[in-house]
């Protein structure tokens, strides 16, 4: 049975984001994820997780700028230097929460920058990451994000994803499974789940269109459910869905299939 973590991003907007760790408990999870801790210290989101009894599954590396448009580092050329410094301070807040897992995003690489030059980049942040994030115990992960939601995103495909983690090494460096997206730029989830499973190190779940929670759209999320336990992933599945209403009223899909 999948493991499901609680995206507080995206799940109990009713409420302050600090006040959703214990709202989140009281719903009948057990770890949480979100995109970004660093508007809070981290030593209040320790607080909250082990007051809770909560583990911290995952979080985000700091994007750049993010009301200005930019979604992440990685790929983008003359910015070294920021995505080194960002990988530090993610660093230290994987080490507060005790969290094993920090996503790097790829980036939305300008229009004059060769495809190339943008791959060569991203290969060696992300070579330099693992190798600073391996001794703190930390994985590095990359998802690929559809561009319907995030044109001009640098990584798109899973089959690119697992080139690179090869390529760096699967101990280090895994796959952020994103069912949502996934569905939208390739479909045949189960297909490439199958396929990708070596690699993959997180996974998360929405249905799509809408991005709301399973049972909403077109996804067969009984029998993706069901293969992912097939497959024998033990990791866990982020809750990474807008509730289409009430948070704690959207919680019924669980009971439906089964979780």
């Amino acid at each position: 049975m999948p493991r499901l973590a609680a995206n507080l991003s995206m799940m109990f907007n009713e409420m302050p984001f600090l006040d959703r760790f214990a709202a989140a408990r009281q719903a009948g999870f057990e770890g949480v994820e979100f995109l970004f801790p660093y508007e809070f210290p981290a030593a209040d989101l320790r607080q909250r997780l082990r007051g809770e009894g909560l583990t911290q599954v995952l979080f985000n590396m700091p994007p750049g700028d993010w009301a200005g448009g930019e979604r992440g580092l990685a790929s983008l050329p003359g910015r070294q230097g920021e995505f080194h410094e960002s990988l530090k301070r993610a660093l230290d807040y994987a080490t507060e929460l005790d969290c094993r897992q920090v996503h790097c995003m790829a980036g939305i690489v300008p229009p004059d920058v060769q495809p190339g030059t943008a791959a060569a980049i991203y290969a060696a942040n992300l070579a330099w990451a693992t190798e600073l994030a391996a001794p703190a115990g930390v994985k590095i992960v990359i998802e690929p994000i559809n561009h319907r939601d995030m044109p001009g995103y640098f990584l798109n495909t899973q089959a690119q994803g697992a080139a690179i983690i090869d390529a760096i090494g699967r101990d280090r460096l895994g796959l952020q499974f994103d069912v949502y997206h996934v569905q939208i730029t390739e479909g045949d989830i189960t297909k490439r789940m199958e396929k990708y499973m070596p690699v993959i190190a997180h996974m998360q779940i929405a249905d799509v269109p809408a991005r709301n929670e399973p049972g909403t759209g077109e996804i067969g999320w009984g029998y993706v459910f069901r293969r992912m336990d097939e497959l024998g992933y033990q990791g866990w599945v982020g809750c990474e869905y807008r509730p289409a209403g009430e948070t704690v009223a959207g919680l019924g899909w669980r009971a439906q299939f089964g979780l």
